[in-house]
């Protein structure tokens, strides 16, 4: 089960999508079900995932430091800015709360692709005072893919406020082919992930640069 569309698919084609997905009929093993909840995955955890024909993948880029550096981040991760590409995107009015399902709409050359997901977790850390420099803060969330998904997996976006004050982020993901043509065009598929990693933190980078600098935009009396 695919789902195509020549055309970038409208909020109405994506929720077509959604509505023959089931919530939590995930398309990998339940045994790997939030494991991306501990990242980097490392150890006995990540061989084990290797072992079952999953590649493991993991990005990260400084957005900044600072307390406005992280609520900008925060932001830009709640509301999507880390999805909206120009060939890969999702719906920016979806909450990402935990049991939201979603689509990532794909543009593979001729046509484009919905793959499903569903969020799975969302973890959100927040230091005593965020005034104070120095505490550590995190938001991040986690997704699997649901039938109809050409990869089988999960993936992590995290935006964290580390001891040091810098702000991060992060992306983490494990996934192999989902069915035969995925598998065919699974080389293909590899390039659009590390393409997307490198295009997404750039998007975040962009979000919090622009967020800072209309805040000292002076305001003319």
């Amino acid at each position: 089960m695919l789902f195509l569309s020549w055309h970038r698919p409208s909020s109405k084609d994506q929720a077509t999508c959604l509505a023959r997905c089931k919530d939590g009929e995930f398309n990998y093993d339940t045994k790997f079900k939030g494991a991306t909840r501990e990242s980097p995955l490392s150890g006995d955890r990540a061989e084990e995932l290797k072992k079952n024909g999953f590649a493991i993948n993991h990005a990260s880029v400084k957005l900044g430091s600072g307390k406005n550096a992280f609520l900008q981040g925060k932001e830009a991760l709640q509301n999507w800015g880390h999805f909206q590409l120009p060939w890969a995107s999702v719906d920016a009015s979806t909450p990402i709360k935990e049991g939201s399902k979603f689509c990532v709409c794909a543009n593979e050359i001729v046509t484009w692709v919905m793959n499903p997901l569903q969020v799975l977790y969302v973890d959100s850390k927040t230091p005593s005072s965020v005034d104070q420099k120095h505490q550590q803060a995190a938001f991040a969330y986690g997704s699997g893919t649901l039938h109809g998904h050409m990869l089988a997996g999960e993936e992590k976006f995290l935006v964290e406020w580390r001891e040091d004050d810098s702000v991060w982020y992060e992306i983490s993901s494990f996934a192999k082919p989902a069915n035969f043509l995925s598998f065919a065009g699974y080389p293909v598929a590899r390039l659009q992930q590390k393409m997307f990693a490198k295009q997404s933190m750039a998007a975040m980078q962009r979000a919090v640069t622009v967020s800072q600098a209309e805040n000292q935009t002076p305001v003319n009396a």
